[in-house]
Protein backbone atom coordinates (compact mmCIF):
# COMPACT_ATOMS: atom_id res chain seq x y z
CA UNK A 1 0.00 0.00 0.00
CA UNK A 2 2.38 2.72 -1.20
CA UNK A 3 1.42 6.02 -2.77
CA UNK A 4 4.41 5.69 -5.12
CA UNK A 5 2.27 3.23 -7.07
CA UNK A 6 -1.26 3.97 -5.92
CA UNK A 7 -1.33 7.79 -5.99
CA UNK A 8 -3.36 7.75 -2.78
CA UNK A 9 -2.94 10.10 0.16
CA UNK A 10 -4.94 7.87 2.53
CA UNK A 11 -5.67 4.15 2.49
CA UNK A 12 -7.58 2.36 5.23
CA UNK A 13 -8.77 -1.21 5.46
CA UNK A 14 -11.21 -2.43 8.11
CA UNK A 15 -10.44 0.49 10.42
CA UNK A 16 -12.05 0.03 13.86
CA UNK A 17 -12.26 2.10 17.04
CA UNK A 18 -14.28 1.18 20.10
CA UNK A 19 -15.09 3.07 23.29
CA UNK A 20 -16.38 0.68 25.90
CA UNK A 21 -19.27 -1.12 24.27
CA UNK A 22 -19.60 1.46 21.49
CA UNK A 23 -18.09 0.76 18.09
CA UNK A 24 -17.55 4.35 16.94
CA UNK A 25 -15.77 3.26 13.74
CA UNK A 26 -16.80 -0.14 12.44
CA UNK A 27 -14.60 -1.36 9.60
CA UNK A 28 -14.04 1.76 7.51
CA UNK A 29 -12.32 1.36 4.12
CA UNK A 30 -11.11 4.53 2.40
CA UNK A 31 -8.99 5.33 -0.65
CA UNK A 32 -8.34 9.08 -0.88
CA UNK A 33 -6.61 10.32 -4.07
CA UNK A 34 -3.79 12.82 -3.65
CA UNK A 35 -4.35 16.47 -4.54
CA UNK A 36 -8.12 16.48 -4.11
CA UNK A 37 -10.82 17.30 -1.58
CA UNK A 38 -12.33 14.09 -0.23
CA UNK A 39 -15.52 14.44 1.78
CA UNK A 40 -16.67 12.39 4.76
CA UNK A 41 -20.39 13.12 4.93
CA UNK A 42 -22.56 11.96 7.79
CA UNK A 43 -24.58 12.92 10.85
CA UNK A 44 -23.17 13.69 14.29
CA UNK A 45 -21.97 10.52 15.95
CA UNK A 46 -21.36 8.75 12.61
CA UNK A 47 -17.64 8.29 13.36
CA UNK A 48 -16.17 11.02 11.16
CA UNK A 49 -14.12 12.79 13.85
CA UNK A 50 -12.90 9.51 15.34
CA UNK A 51 -11.72 8.41 11.89
CA UNK A 52 -9.84 11.68 11.41
CA UNK A 53 -8.21 11.41 14.84
CA UNK A 54 -6.91 7.93 14.01
CA UNK A 55 -5.53 9.08 10.66
CA UNK A 56 -3.88 12.07 12.35
CA UNK A 57 -2.27 9.71 14.93
CA UNK A 58 -4.26 11.23 17.82
CA UNK A 59 -6.11 7.99 18.53
CA UNK A 60 -4.84 4.42 18.30
CA UNK A 61 -6.96 2.14 16.09
CA UNK A 62 -8.33 -1.00 17.69
CA UNK A 63 -8.37 -2.89 14.41
CA UNK A 64 -7.64 -2.66 10.73
CA UNK A 65 -4.92 -0.76 8.94
CA UNK A 66 -4.39 2.87 7.96
CA UNK A 67 -1.67 4.50 5.89
CA UNK A 68 -1.01 8.14 5.03
CA UNK A 69 1.18 8.54 1.94
CA UNK A 70 2.19 4.93 2.43
CA UNK A 71 3.17 5.48 6.08
CA UNK A 72 1.59 3.32 8.76
CA UNK A 73 -0.21 5.54 11.29
CA UNK A 74 0.79 3.23 14.16
CA UNK A 75 4.37 2.31 13.40
CA UNK A 76 5.42 5.44 11.51
CA UNK A 77 3.41 8.02 13.47
CA UNK A 78 6.20 10.62 13.67
CA UNK A 79 6.66 10.55 9.90
CA UNK A 80 2.89 10.88 9.41
CA UNK A 81 2.74 13.91 11.72
CA UNK A 82 5.45 15.60 9.66
CA UNK A 83 3.20 15.53 6.58
CA UNK A 84 -0.24 16.40 7.96
CA UNK A 85 -2.05 19.22 9.69
CA UNK A 86 -5.39 19.21 11.50
CA UNK A 87 -8.00 21.91 11.97
CA UNK A 88 -10.61 20.67 14.41
CA UNK A 89 -14.17 21.75 15.07
CA UNK A 90 -13.08 24.46 17.50
CA UNK A 91 -10.45 27.18 17.14
CA UNK A 92 -7.07 26.07 18.48
CA UNK A 93 -5.42 29.50 18.54
CA UNK A 94 -4.94 31.54 21.73
CA UNK A 95 -7.83 33.99 22.08
CA UNK A 96 -5.80 36.37 24.27
CA UNK A 97 -3.17 36.85 21.56
CA UNK A 98 -3.59 38.92 18.42
CA UNK A 99 -3.81 37.33 15.00
CA UNK A 100 -0.21 38.24 14.26
CA UNK A 101 1.03 37.03 17.65
CA UNK A 102 -0.68 33.66 17.20
CA UNK A 103 0.82 33.02 13.78
CA UNK A 104 4.29 34.27 14.72
CA UNK A 105 4.31 32.07 17.84
CA UNK A 106 3.29 29.00 15.86
CA UNK A 107 5.79 29.85 13.14
CA UNK A 108 8.61 30.00 15.69
CA UNK A 109 7.52 26.68 17.18
CA UNK A 110 7.64 25.19 13.68
CA UNK A 111 11.24 26.31 13.25
CA UNK A 112 10.98 29.63 11.41
CA UNK A 113 13.32 32.44 12.43
CA UNK A 114 11.90 35.68 13.86
CA UNK A 115 11.88 37.50 10.55
CA UNK A 116 10.64 34.48 8.59
CA UNK A 117 7.81 33.86 11.06
CA UNK A 118 6.63 37.48 10.87
CA UNK A 119 6.79 37.50 7.05
CA UNK A 120 4.89 34.23 6.81
CA UNK A 121 2.26 35.47 9.28
CA UNK A 122 1.79 38.71 7.34
CA UNK A 123 1.37 36.84 4.04
CA UNK A 124 -1.22 34.47 5.48
CA UNK A 125 -3.17 37.22 7.21
CA UNK A 126 -3.33 39.11 3.91
CA UNK A 127 -4.31 36.02 1.92
CA UNK A 128 -7.11 35.24 4.37
CA UNK A 129 -8.44 38.80 4.48
CA UNK A 130 -7.34 39.40 8.08
CA UNK A 131 -4.76 42.17 7.72
CA UNK A 132 -7.07 44.79 9.26
CA UNK A 133 -7.64 42.50 12.26
CA UNK A 134 -4.01 41.42 12.64
CA UNK A 135 -3.43 43.57 15.76
CA UNK A 136 -6.71 42.58 17.43
CA UNK A 137 -7.05 39.82 20.02
CA UNK A 138 -8.65 36.72 18.53
CA UNK A 139 -11.38 36.92 21.19
CA UNK A 140 -12.66 39.96 19.25
CA UNK A 141 -12.91 38.02 15.97
CA UNK A 142 -16.19 36.88 14.45
CA UNK A 143 -16.83 33.15 13.98
CA UNK A 144 -15.80 33.30 10.33
CA UNK A 145 -12.59 35.16 11.15
CA UNK A 146 -11.72 32.58 13.79
CA UNK A 147 -12.13 29.74 11.31
CA UNK A 148 -9.96 31.56 8.78
CA UNK A 149 -7.11 32.18 11.21
CA UNK A 150 -7.37 28.60 12.45
CA UNK A 151 -6.90 27.31 8.90
CA UNK A 152 -4.07 29.82 8.39
CA UNK A 153 -2.35 28.38 11.45
CA UNK A 154 -2.73 24.89 9.99
CA UNK A 155 -0.84 25.78 6.82
CA UNK A 156 2.03 27.86 8.25
CA UNK A 157 4.13 25.00 6.95
CA UNK A 158 2.24 23.79 3.88
CA UNK A 159 1.10 20.24 4.72
CA UNK A 160 0.81 17.42 2.22
CA UNK A 161 -2.52 16.49 3.85
CA UNK A 162 -4.88 18.83 5.69
CA UNK A 163 -7.67 17.43 7.86
CA UNK A 164 -10.59 19.86 8.07
CA UNK A 165 -13.08 18.67 10.67
CA UNK A 166 -16.39 20.56 10.34
CA UNK A 167 -14.62 23.77 9.22
CA UNK A 168 -17.82 25.79 8.68
CA UNK A 169 -19.97 24.54 11.56
CA UNK A 170 -22.11 27.40 12.85
CA UNK A 171 -20.94 29.95 10.28
CA UNK A 172 -23.17 32.30 8.33
CA UNK A 173 -23.42 31.80 4.53
CA UNK A 174 -20.92 34.56 3.70
CA UNK A 175 -18.29 33.17 6.07
CA UNK A 176 -18.87 29.64 4.77
CA UNK A 177 -18.23 30.82 1.21
CA UNK A 178 -15.01 32.48 2.35
CA UNK A 179 -13.80 29.25 3.96
CA UNK A 180 -14.73 27.33 0.80
CA UNK A 181 -12.59 29.68 -1.28
CA UNK A 182 -9.68 29.09 1.10
CA UNK A 183 -10.07 25.32 0.79
CA UNK A 184 -10.03 25.56 -3.00
CA UNK A 185 -6.88 27.72 -2.86
CA UNK A 186 -5.12 25.24 -0.56
CA UNK A 187 -5.89 22.34 -2.90
CA UNK A 188 -4.72 24.37 -5.91
CA UNK A 189 -1.30 24.51 -4.22
CA UNK A 190 -1.14 20.69 -4.17
CA UNK A 191 -2.40 19.87 -0.67
CA UNK A 192 -4.84 17.00 -0.22
CA UNK A 193 -7.84 17.86 1.99
CA UNK A 194 -9.92 15.38 3.96
CA UNK A 195 -13.09 17.27 4.81
CA UNK A 196 -15.64 16.07 7.35
CA UNK A 197 -18.98 17.79 7.09
CA UNK A 198 -22.66 17.55 7.95
CA UNK A 199 -23.57 20.01 5.21
CA UNK A 200 -24.78 18.45 1.97
CA UNK A 201 -24.12 21.60 -0.05
CA UNK A 202 -20.57 21.82 1.32
CA UNK A 203 -19.76 18.30 0.14
CA UNK A 204 -21.43 19.09 -3.20
CA UNK A 205 -19.40 22.29 -3.63
CA UNK A 206 -15.95 21.05 -2.59
CA UNK A 207 -15.48 17.29 -2.69
CA UNK A 208 -14.29 15.39 -5.76
CA UNK A 209 -15.30 12.13 -4.06
CA UNK A 210 -17.54 11.55 -1.06
CA UNK A 211 -17.85 8.73 1.46
CA UNK A 212 -21.21 8.66 3.23
CA UNK A 213 -20.73 7.42 6.81
CA UNK A 214 -23.52 6.31 9.10
CA UNK A 215 -23.19 4.45 12.42
CA UNK A 216 -19.45 3.96 12.00
CA UNK A 217 -19.61 2.44 8.52
CA UNK A 218 -19.15 3.68 4.98
CA UNK A 219 -22.51 3.03 3.34
CA UNK A 220 -21.71 4.62 -0.03
CA UNK A 221 -18.71 6.10 -1.82
CA UNK A 222 -18.08 7.77 -5.14
CA UNK A 223 -18.18 11.00 -7.07
CA UNK A 224 -21.20 13.26 -6.65
CA UNK A 225 -22.52 12.06 -9.99
CA UNK A 226 -22.07 8.39 -9.07
CA UNK A 227 -23.84 8.81 -5.74
CA UNK A 228 -26.73 10.67 -7.34
CA UNK A 229 -27.06 8.13 -10.15
CA UNK A 230 -27.11 5.29 -7.62
CA UNK A 231 -30.45 6.35 -6.16
CA UNK A 232 -32.39 7.30 -9.27
CA UNK A 233 -32.42 8.58 -12.83
CA UNK A 234 -33.72 11.96 -11.76
CA UNK A 235 -36.12 13.93 -9.64
CA UNK A 236 -39.31 15.75 -10.55
CA UNK A 237 -39.74 19.02 -8.67
CA UNK A 238 -42.94 20.99 -8.90
CA UNK A 239 -44.65 23.91 -7.22
CA UNK A 240 -48.42 24.17 -7.17
CA UNK A 241 -50.58 27.25 -7.29
CA UNK A 242 -52.98 25.94 -4.62
CA UNK A 243 -51.65 24.25 -1.45
CA UNK A 244 -55.04 22.58 -1.05
CA UNK A 245 -54.29 20.45 -4.11
CA UNK A 246 -51.04 19.02 -2.75
CA UNK A 247 -52.50 15.71 -1.54
CA UNK A 248 -54.23 15.14 -4.88
CA UNK A 249 -51.06 16.05 -6.77
CA UNK A 250 -48.93 13.74 -4.61
CA UNK A 251 -51.32 10.84 -5.20
CA UNK A 252 -51.32 11.38 -8.98
CA UNK A 253 -47.54 11.73 -9.14
CA UNK A 254 -46.99 8.60 -7.11
CA UNK A 255 -49.25 6.53 -9.39
CA UNK A 256 -48.04 7.88 -12.73
CA UNK A 257 -44.34 7.87 -11.90
CA UNK A 258 -44.45 4.80 -9.67
CA UNK A 259 -42.21 6.80 -7.36
CA UNK A 260 -42.04 7.97 -3.78
CA UNK A 261 -43.35 11.53 -3.48
CA UNK A 262 -41.72 13.74 -0.85
CA UNK A 263 -43.52 16.85 0.49
CA UNK A 264 -41.16 19.83 0.78
CA UNK A 265 -41.16 22.38 3.65
CA UNK A 266 -42.81 24.77 1.19
CA UNK A 267 -46.55 23.82 1.41
CA UNK A 268 -46.85 24.28 -2.36
CA UNK A 269 -43.88 22.07 -3.32
CA UNK A 270 -43.44 18.35 -4.04
CA UNK A 271 -40.50 16.19 -5.15
CA UNK A 272 -40.68 12.71 -6.68
CA UNK A 273 -37.57 10.59 -7.19
CA UNK A 274 -37.61 8.37 -10.30
CA UNK A 275 -36.33 4.82 -10.15
CA UNK A 276 -32.81 3.73 -11.10
CA UNK A 277 -34.19 1.76 -14.05
CA UNK A 278 -35.47 4.91 -15.75
CA UNK A 279 -33.13 6.30 -18.39
CA UNK A 280 -33.00 9.97 -19.28
CA UNK A 281 -35.51 9.65 -22.15
CA UNK A 282 -37.82 7.47 -20.05
CA UNK A 283 -37.66 9.94 -17.17
CA UNK A 284 -38.63 12.81 -19.48
CA UNK A 285 -41.53 10.79 -20.85
CA UNK A 286 -42.75 9.89 -17.37
CA UNK A 287 -42.58 13.52 -16.32
CA UNK A 288 -44.58 14.62 -19.38
CA UNK A 289 -47.29 12.04 -18.62
CA UNK A 290 -47.42 13.21 -15.02
CA UNK A 291 -47.98 16.82 -16.13
CA UNK A 292 -50.78 15.70 -18.45
CA UNK A 293 -52.51 13.80 -15.64
CA UNK A 294 -52.21 16.76 -13.29
CA UNK A 295 -53.72 19.07 -15.91
CA UNK A 296 -56.63 16.67 -16.52
CA UNK A 297 -57.31 16.62 -12.78
CA UNK A 298 -57.39 20.41 -12.68
CA UNK A 299 -54.16 20.73 -10.67
CA UNK A 300 -52.38 23.95 -11.64
CA UNK A 301 -48.56 23.71 -11.65
CA UNK A 302 -46.70 27.02 -11.51
CA UNK A 303 -43.15 25.64 -11.68
CA UNK A 304 -41.83 22.29 -12.87
CA UNK A 305 -38.34 20.85 -13.34
CA UNK A 306 -36.70 17.51 -14.01
CA UNK A 307 -33.15 17.14 -12.71
CA UNK A 308 -30.55 14.90 -11.14
CA UNK A 309 -31.23 13.87 -7.53
CA UNK A 310 -29.75 16.20 -4.93
CA UNK A 311 -27.31 15.00 -2.28
CA UNK A 312 -30.16 15.49 0.18
CA UNK A 313 -32.18 12.90 -1.72
CA UNK A 314 -29.14 10.62 -1.90
CA UNK A 315 -28.71 10.83 1.86
CA UNK A 316 -32.41 10.17 2.45
CA UNK A 317 -32.34 7.13 0.18
CA UNK A 318 -29.18 5.72 1.79
CA UNK A 319 -29.90 6.33 5.46
CA UNK A 320 -33.67 6.71 5.74
CA UNK A 321 -33.38 10.24 7.14
CA UNK A 322 -32.82 13.57 5.45
CA UNK A 323 -30.59 16.57 5.79
CA UNK A 324 -32.63 17.98 8.69
CA UNK A 325 -31.45 15.00 10.77
CA UNK A 326 -27.76 15.44 9.99
CA UNK A 327 -27.03 17.64 12.97
CA UNK A 328 -28.99 15.69 15.56
CA UNK A 329 -26.99 14.25 18.44
CA UNK A 330 -23.34 14.98 19.21
CA UNK A 331 -20.29 14.03 17.21
CA UNK A 332 -18.21 11.28 18.75
CA UNK A 333 -18.80 12.35 22.33
CA UNK A 334 -17.12 9.21 23.58
CA UNK A 335 -13.95 10.25 21.77
CA UNK A 336 -13.77 13.76 23.20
Amino acid sequence: MSTQTSGLAIETSGLVKTFGGTRAVDGVDLAVPSGTVYGLLGPNGAGKTTTVKMLATLLRPDGGEARVFGLDVLHEADEVRGRVSLTGQYASVDEDLTGTENLVLLGRLLGHGKRGARERAARLLAAFGLTDAAAKQVKQYSGGMRRRIDIAASILNTPDLLFLDEPTAGLDPRSRNQVWDIVRAVVAQGTTVLLTTQYLDEADQLAARIAVIDKGRVIAEGTKGELKASVGAGSVHLRLRDAGQRLLAADLLGRVLDARVQPEPDPLALTARLGTAAGEATAAGQAARALDELARAGVVVDNFSLGQPSLDEVFLALTGHGAHDLRDGSEDEVAA
